[in-house]
């Protein structure tokens, strides 16, 4: 939980600054550069040490994150500095999902039995971009327990259309009339 009000902090104070710079994109590329260069598992114990100097991170993190924007190197040393450094991701997260609202996208998941073609998958993402006034940008994902049909996940909705769905339903209806 602290983690998340953190990086929700920290992302809006990001996102105010890439806005204002007109930098939104070039934020955006570095914050995932940081990200995919801190996956090591070792660094990270290294980087959150309290038995290592900062100067010693500092020097570490300015070759290992060279070429990023200075602001976002500062951003990382005050992390490091304020043993926050884990909640890195959810800040890069965090900053996605302030892009996407500003751009007017929605991110969400459709899940289906089978795999579905770029073409069905645009029309999905069309139907629900109608349903959430938004631009939706869908994350695919087969699950063959659904037995047919598609659930839908997008803008805090759930939408399941799953015959295994359907099934557990109808099965309900008719334990219930039963009764």
């Amino acid at each position: 939980m602290a983690v998340k009000t953190y990086a929700r902090r920290y992302a809006q104070a990001v996102f105010e600054i890439a806005l204002e710079a007109k930098q939104l994109d070039e934020w955006q590329a570095d914050l995932q550069k940081v990200v995919g260069r801190l996956e090591d598992a070792t660094l990270m114990a290294y980087l959150q040490s309290p038995k290592v100097p900062f100067e010693a991170k500092r020097q570490q993190l300015s070759r290992l994150l060279k070429g990023v924007k200075p602001l976002v190197l500062n951003l990382v040393y005050v992390l490091v500095s304020k043993g926050r450094l884990d909640s890195i991701g959810a800040i890069v997260d965090e900053y996605q999902r302030l892009l996407d609202s500003y751009r007017g996208i929605e991110r969400g998941e459709l899940i289906t039995a089978i795999p579905v073609d770029e073409k069905e998958a645009k029309r999905f993402a069309d139907y629900l971009g109608t349903v959430v006034g938004k631009q939706v940008v869908l994350r695919l994902a087969v699950d063959p327990s659904l037995i047919g049909g598609v659930i839908a996940k997008v803008g805090g909705k759930l939408l399941d259309g799953s015959t295994r769905y359907k099934l557990v339903a109808l099965k309900r209806e008719l334990a219930g009339i039963g009764k």
